[in-house]
């Protein structure tokens, strides 16, 4: 419908709804229908008795920049009471918590800073003193009112066309073909182009009529009253909000009591189906700890007591974070749940941007509707992850820590050959992935490995260097099987490619490219390497689900798209001696071919799918196989290389290696908020081909660089998200870092101005000095990788 404004229903008047009515309607979208089973705004949903705390700093950008600007808008809307947010530390474990996110804080552009614990008391009198260490102030965090908020957008939104119809609850969306026509609730039918599920607790009641899991689930949250603290009211209202992450409690001012929010009690989740209301009874007995530590810090609430309580209900999700984006199989149905009154503004206007604009100014793959694979969608999965993520809500978290259950989920078929060998798993997408191996630790190189401090040592071992540093002399074997595999076919398989990249994939078939796809406006979707196996079938190493989606989306109906990862294995053999161990073997690999090859071969009795690449800079192959034969492809190369000293390594020497040789992480290093030639991949760009966001590319401009640097420090091994200062003031922040075991250098990737110099990067509240480098670090001739 070009030129028309197309037909909006929302479904839900919670504060997202009416956030999101908001922005639409700001951005030309005035057709807009608002529908609530509820009998008013905000009531009913989790909007209605949301306590309305607005922490903003988070480990993820993306979630931080959502509260930031519900901040600003909220603040201009006069629903917000900025009074500053105060997190304290009782224990010195917490207190280092609080100085890493301060870091994140500065990273994001969040204004904060730590205090001791006199300031502390003296912004919170009733706290005691002697049980605090510390703290962390945010002034700009404070108390969002949000029936009041949703009321004001509600209103802006009708100011300019829009429509709020409650007491309609909706029983069917309706579709033609792969596209949606409009909602239909008990009475009315509602004719729509876009439908947006805003339902909160209900969403995934709303996804099922639709065939989609919205994989969340509603947990109840105890929020208790005090009686009367005896305390000057105005003064009390005018204290930061409060939190006790030590104790899984916060609070806020109400009157002359305080209100407490408490997630120390056992998860107590509920069937979207059997929701009746916004609330819960509330457990007095789960409650007890969580009181008894209250009191423990604010001794005045034992003589105020306990008044009332209730448990209201509100989403948890898988991974912690929101869920929003499009139906990837129902055009114009689309997703914003999972989203707290913290993140509400933010997440509607990057919501509107999305569907007005087709890309939203923010890199949102962390709250990708779309980002699961689908043994993560398992009900059972995402009730057990959900409910850890409740647990966890205030843990001081490891950033490579894993979630225990359910495990194992998703193994390759080297697994028991990997357990046989002592391996360290770790977790991702369900996979179990090797990140180093016990047997290795006899390894001489051990002794080679310089320790690192107490937060860098976890779920790191010195074997992991040693596993590098033979990688580099001799030969190793890594599992590459949890990496995103596509088979692309067809008679448009070419065409739809070529379109869809930035890179020439019109070369013979046995060629390998790396590429890049773009959005719209020019940003890195994600890099690629697409092998063309003949004339009308590529296989294409992805990043993850999203891009399965993103092909799926944009492929013609004579391109057809298998996710062919389950069905595959891939080993990793490299390292200088990766030829010398292939031809121990009888095989039909030619080994003469050069680097960015494919070929079909048979390693002895195991047919084989042979790309000459290497993400760690080495010589050497991928090599993939049907999963039935992957342990027969593993003991074949085992045997061989017993003689030229063969191990097996994992994944902490592998992104070791990898940022020695400056390869880029998509999610990590660049998003699409990034164009190629600032993310150090404008070799992957052909500019004499047309392809997706070439236009925008030559109108986006940027003054900041992925910039390789090097930490003057050893020891001080940083891992990601950290600020960096140029001459004291930050200036960027990291991406990704790692020891570089065969270079001896300390690695950090960092987005930085163009042409700064000597940097410092604030590591717990310390600064530890960075200078950039020439990248790669280590062989900028190519030489290994082609050797």
């Amino acid at each position: 419908m070009p030129g028309e404004v197309p037909r909006v229903v929302l479904v839900g008047a919670g504060i997202v709804g009416c956030a999101l009515a908001d922005e639409l309607t700001e951005r030309g979208f005035t057709d807009v229908t608002v529908l609530d089973q509820a009998q008013g705004l905000a009531a009913g949903g989790s909007s209605s008795h949301a306590p309305g705390l607005v922490f903003q700093t988070n480990s993820c950008r993306s979630m931080t920049a959502f509260a930031r600007y519900t901040v600003e808008k909220y603040t201009g809307l006069g629903c917000f009471d900025q009074i500053g947010g105060l997190e304290i530390a009782t224990t010195e474990t917490r207190l280092a918590d609080l100085a890493r996110r301060h870091g994140w804080a500065t990273s994001w552009g969040v204004e904060s800073r730590l205090i001791d614990a006199d300031e502390v008391a003296s912004l919170h009198p009733l706290v005691d003193r002697e049980r605090v260490l510390g703290g962390f102030l945010i002034p700009s965090d404070g108390l969002a009112k949000p029936v009041l908020a949703a009321e004001i957008q509600a209103r802006r939104a009708i100011d300019r066309g829009a429509r709020f119809e409650f007491g309609q609850k909706v029983v069917a969306v309706e579709t033609s073909g792969d596209r949606v026509v409009g909602v239909r609730t008990e009475t009315d039918t509602y004719p729509a182009d876009i439908v947006v599920s805003c339902a909160g607790m209900w969403g995934p009641v709303l996804g099922e009529m639709v065939g989609l899991t919205i994989p969340l689930v509603p947990m109840a949250h105890q929020y208790a009253f005090t009686g009367d603290l005896n305390v000057n009211a105005e003064a009390l209202a005018r204290q930061p909000i409060l939190r006790h992450q030590d104790a899984d409690l916060y609070f806020r001012s109400h009157g002359s009591a305080l209100g407490i929010g408490a997630y120390g009690h056992r998860p107590m989740p509920i069937r979207a189906h059997d929701i009746t209301g916004s609330e819960e009874p509330f457990t007095k007995e789960d409650f007890e700890p969580s009181w008894e530590a209250a009191v423990e810090l604010i001794p005045a609430l034992a003589e105020a007591g306990l008044d009332r309580g209730f448990n209201g209900l509100f989403s948890f999700t898988s991974d912690g974070m929101p869920l929003l984006g499009e139906h990837p199989g129902v055009q114009g149905f689309w997703v914003a749940e999972a989203v707290w009154i913290t993140h509400s503004a933010g997440v509607a206007k990057a919501m509107a941007e999305w569907i007005v604009d087709g890309q939203p100014q923010l890199d949102l793959h962390s709250s990708d509707l779309n980002r699961f694979e689908q043994v993560q969608l398992a009900p059972d999965y995402v009730l057990e992850r959900s409910c850890q993520n409740f647990v966890e809500v205030y843990d001081v978290l490891h950033p490579l820590q894993p979630m225990e259950s359910p495990r194992p989920l998703r193994t390759s078929p080297f697994y028991a050959r990997q357990q046989e060998l002592g391996a360290f798993f770790l977790e991702a997408s369900g996979w179990e992935r090797p990140h180093w191996y016990e047997a290795n630790a006899s390894l001489p190189e051990v002794a080679e490995v310089p320790g690192r401090g107490e937060w860098a040592s976890r779920y790191w071992s010195p074997i992991c260097g040693a596993e590098a540093l033979v990688t580099r002399k001799r030969v190793a074997m890594f599992d590459m099987t949890p990496l995103k595999r596509l088979e692309v076919s067809g008679p448009g398989a070419l065409e739809f490619l070529q379109r869809m990249t930035t890179n020439n994939l019109n070369r013979k078939p046995g060629a390998v490219v790396y590429t890049l796809l773009l959005d719209e406006t020019g940003g890195v979707r994600s890099d690629l390497t697409i092998a063309r196996l003949d004339a009308q079938t590529f296989q294409v190493g992805a990043n993850g689900n999203l891009d399965l989606a993103w092909l799926t989306k944009h492929a013609p109906d004579n391109v057809f798209i298998r996710d062919i990862t389950a069905g595959t294995c891939c080993i990793g053999l490299w390292g200088p001696l990766a030829r010398d161990l292939v031809e121990k073997i009888p095989n039909s690999l030619d080994t003469a071919k050069g680097y960015f090859a494919a070929q079909k071969a048979f390693i002895k009795n195991v047919p084989v799918t042979a790309l000459r690449l290497s993400y760690v800079g080495e010589l050497g192959w991928e090599l993939y196989t049907t999963a039935d034969l992957g342990p027969k492809l593993w003991d074949t190369l085992w045997e061989a290389g017993q003689e030229l000293g063969v191990i097996a390594a994992g994944r902490g020497a592998f992104n070791s290696l990898r940022l020695e040789k400056g390869y880029r992480s998509w999610g990590t290093d660049m998003t699409d908020e990034h164009d190629p030639f600032e993310a150090g991949l404008g070799f992957a760009v052909r500019k004499d081909k047309d392809f997706l966001g070439k236009e925008a590319l030559g109108e986006r401009s940027s003054d900041k660089l992925l910039t390789c640097l090097v930490i003057d420090d050893p020891h001080s091994v940083v891992l990601g998200s950290e600020p960096v200062f140029h001459q004291g003031k930050p200036v960027g922040y990291v991406t990704s870092a790692a020891y570089g075991y065969t270079t001896g250098l300390n690695i950090a990737y960092a987005w930085l101005p163009a042409g700064v110099d000597e940097v410092e990067i604030e590591y717990f509240g310390e600064r530890v000095k960075a200078r950039p480098a020439q990248e790669p670090l280590f062989d900028p001739e190519m030489k290994r990788l082609r050797g």
